[in-house]
């Protein structure tokens, strides 16, 4: 579940509200008992994935410089896997 902030504006309590995010918004301030409890705007956590089969470097996309090196290296190895051919002598 997520954590909200709020604040109150009678009091200027502050704290942390764990609720559904289906919940209706916390009104009442638990320490001054007004109904002047507001949600405040706070910076996202992200979402972190635990345990084993999640890897940090699947959801990270590869920069440029990383897809023009193997597309480099990858034809080096078409040409190298290639039978040279022979050149023919003229008679």
């Amino acid at each position: 579940m997520p954590t909200y902030d709020y604040r109150c504006e009678n009091c200027g309590e502050e704290m942390e509200i764990f609720q559904s995010m289906k919940d209706k918004p916390a009104t009442l301030c638990p320490k001054c008992g007004h109904n002047t409890l507001k949600k405040m705007v706070s910076m996202p956590a992200g979402l972190i994935f635990k345990g084993t089969g999640f890897y940090q470097t699947d959801y990270k996309k590869k920069s440029k410089t990383d897809k023009s090196e193997s597309l480099i290296e990858s034809s080096a190895e078409i040409i190298e896997s290639k039978p040279k051919e022979k050149k023919k002598k003229g008679k």
